[in-house]
């Protein structure tokens, strides 16, 4: 992978998921990805002991992502020129790294 990273992670909260940053932080160095927004962090009443991070739904421009670790959860919005296939790569290649 070249050097043309220019995606930007948006920070609006000062609230994330555990480890989630890191992860974001290499997903915006990929090809492909413009910007992450972490959003919305909720608890959940299902247990996820392991980070996970879903592609959910697209919306305009890229595709929501749903990231779980234990009973949290938190919404990312991810603007991208990739197909869903090719940010679910995407996505478990910056989980790997870590």
């Amino acid at each position: 992978m070249g050097k043309s990273t220019d995606g930007r992670l948006v920070w609006n909260h000062s609230t994330h998921l555990s480890g989630l940053i890191p992860v974001l932080e290499r997903l915006c160095q990929q090809e492909g990805i413009q910007t992450v927004t972490p959003a919305v962090i909720n608890r959940v009443k299902g247990h996820v002991p392991k980070m996970q991070l879903r592609v959910s739904v697209p919306i305009r421009g890229g595709y929501k992502v749903i990231a779980r670790q234990g009973k949290t959860v938190q919404e990312v919005f991810v603007l991208t020129t990739l197909a869903q296939e090719q940010l679910e790569q995407a996505i478990a290649i910056a989980m790997k790294i870590a």
